[in-house]
């Protein structure tokens, strides 16, 4: 019998931890007592099989915000919800606890899942006019100078209107979901997550009047990189990197996929501000 007639088939992915592991397994138990199907992936390569993920109605992330980032980037295009059960520390994206989760994830079944849809970037790197690099990412795209290198340049065009060049260790392209993450550690503002903008922090800039610019994103951002002995990475959630030289450019635009992230209904986005950020 299924408990709850809303879902048929939910799925896992897993930290590769052995503290994740053990409760994926408890959760897969759980949800097959109670009629649904469901099945554990443990790497991310299992995750790019549309096959293995045809009639999910929702993948369960055990894990921290990391964890939950890098599944969603790989099964967005198939708009599959994901939620997050938290074992790290911080938790904005997994925002429900691991000693809660039987309890919430039971309460939360009940009915049609609430869930937030979330801009995403797309990131692409061209050398001498030629493609070298393409991907999606959830929370930000950061240019970074490298390890020895004591200042990186970047010129920044919104469409082909130039905006600055920006001096210092680098910059940061923030989708409002990402505003909490590395951007608001920069000195970015925290922005709704809903809301579809672009946020540009630079990081420790040499120019104290460089400050953050929130810009739509009906056009692409376009970053070439000025430092000609200076090479500078390219990350993306701070997971998947890219080595730059001198001449790089990079587009940055909305991606076509969005995020779908569930919300629990017992605690809101501001709710989560106040515990995560120690707000009265």
């Amino acid at each position: 019998m299924n408990f709850y007639p809303y879902y048929k088939k939910i799925d896992i992915f897993s930290k590769a931890s052995k503290e994740a592991e053990e409760f994926s397994k408890k959760l897969k138990e759980w949800l097959i007592s109670r009629g649904i199907k469901s099945r554990i992936f443990k790497n991310l390569a299992e995750l790019e099989h549309e096959e293995l993920l045809k009639d999910t109605n929702l993948l369960i992330v055990v894990g921290g915000d990391g964890t939950l980032l890098i599944a969603t980037r790989r099964v967005a295009k198939y708009e599959i919800p994901v939620l997050g059960i938290n074992l790290g520390t911080l938790g904005f994206l997994t925002e429900v606890n691991v000693e809660e989760a039987f309890n919430k994830l039971e309460y939360i079944l009940q009915k049609p899942l609430c869930v937030s849809r979330r801009m995403m970037l797309r990131a692409t790197v061209y050398r001498n006019g030629k493609k070298l690099a393409e991907a999606d990412c959830l929370n930000d795209v950061v240019i970074n100078k490298d390890v020895i290198s004591r200042i990186v340049d970047v010129s920044v065009y919104i469409g082909n209107t130039y905006i600055t060049t920006y001096n210092g260790d680098g910059i940061i392209i923030s989708t409002p979901n990402g505003s909490t993450g590395y951007a608001l550690s920069a000195g970015g503002p925290i922005v709704y997550p809903m809301m579809e903008v672009f946020i540009i922090v630079p990081i420790c800039p040499h120019t104290l009047t460089d400050r953050p610019l929130l810009l739509p994103p009906f056009e692409p951002i376009k970053i070439r990189v000025e430092s000609k002995d200076k090479n500078a990475w390219l990350t993306l959630d701070g997971q998947e990197g890219t080595q730059l030289k001198y001449g790089d450019e990079i587009v940055v635009k909305q991606s076509p996929y969005f995020a779908y992230l569930v919300r629990t209904p017992y605690k809101n986005y501001f709710d989560i501000l106040r515990e995560k950020l120690s707000w009265k």
